[in-house]
């Protein structure tokens, strides 16, 4: 039974990796570890405040003795499995890096949660028992032991915990969009009275739900608070902001760390705007022609939308 377990998540980002001769680089469980003896892409949690392309250059090192520089973002996924020994469920938002090695010596590690680093052809790869993220990101045939909940387990939305400076700590992983219409106009949200960046302008979306992937948590929050239906195009990139003191509704500050991926989506039939979920985050919503974004002042913007529509070349 996995309907007991206590349900945690967590953001983690790994590395994508190949040499010149097409090998790719992957690192074993330990018996440490809830998976010992299966193959993983290098890479692990994303720390509070922690960049996450900092996160997969910092857990490559650690695991396998390689410097690698990150060359760009392949996808971006999430994940459930149950862990009864550990008495766990974990949701795990993965970010996927494609890097190149720089430098250092293949290393060995004992008594930790990975202990063996090697380079595999994509043949040899496909007879190793990997871990299910892992096979989808080299395109091989998935099969996995994971033992996956029988249901979803509740998790709020919301989720802080003391850290180790008094503040409350929150970290949370988010999918928003930069969206357009046949006409080429721009789709924000304003951000309600109460909430961090009130105000401003805002790309449709949100936190992802437990067990959700972001794609479909992004459809999703664009019909509450928009009203749209959309459809994905291509993932753009993650952005990773750290508010040290945000204050929202709750009414203290807490140590925010939001990583967003964001995508471009198109709405083929555009309607009026109109937020659905009233009484949440989202005030407004509205279509903007580029003429209007541009002339929009930077501090109407979130750090997010600013980042995003730069990335789409909207602005």
């Amino acid at each position: 039974m996995t309907t007991s377990l206590e349900p945690l998540r967590r953001i983690a980002a790994y590395a994508v990796c190949a040499d010149s001769n097409g090998r790719v680089l992957l690192v074993r469980a330990s018996e440490r570890s809830g998976t010992p003896g299966t193959w993983s892409l290098p890479g692990g949690a994303v720390d509070h405040g922690e960049d996450p392309k900092h996160t997969v250059v910092r857990e490559t090192a650690a695991e396998t003795g390689l410097s690698v520089a990150v060359a760009g973002l392949q996808d971006v996924l999430a994940d459930m499995r149950a862990l009864p020994e550990r008495h766990i469920t974990i949701h795990t938002d993965r970010l996927l890096y494609t890097v190149s090695v720089r430098g250092g010596t293949l290393t060995e590690r004992v008594d930790r949660p990975t202990d063996l680093a090697r380079w595999f052809t994509l043949d040899e790869a496909r007879e190793l028992p990997l871990r299910l993220f892992t096979a989808r990101a080299l395109g091989l045939p998935t099969s996995t032991d994971d033992i996956v909940p029988e249901e979803v387990p509740e998790f709020p939305s919301f989720y802080a915990v003391p850290g180790p400076d008094g503040l409350h700590r929150a970290q949370r992983f988010a999918a928003y969009a930069v969206v357009t219409d046949p006409d080429e106009r721009i789709l924000l949200t304003r951000v309600s009275d109460g909430y961090p960046g009130a105000g401003c302008w805002h790309l449709p979306g949100g936190g992802t739900d437990y067990g959700e992937q972001p794609g479909a948590a992004l459809i999703r929050e664009l019909v509450e608070e928009t009203g749209q239906t959309g459809r994905l195009v291509e993932l753009l990139g993650v952005a990773s902001h750290r508010d040290a003191a945000s204050l929202g509704p709750e009414g203290y500050p807490i140590d925010w760390h939001g990583v967003r991926a964001f995508y471009r989506v198109v709405v083929d039939q555009p309607a009026p705007a109109t937020v659905t979920d009233v009484g949440g985050s989202t005030c407004e919503a509205r279509w903007f022609g580029r003429e209007e974004l541009g002339a929009l002042p930077t501090d109407r913007l979130t750090e997010v939308t600013a980042e995003a529509v730069q990335a789409a070349h909207l602005l």
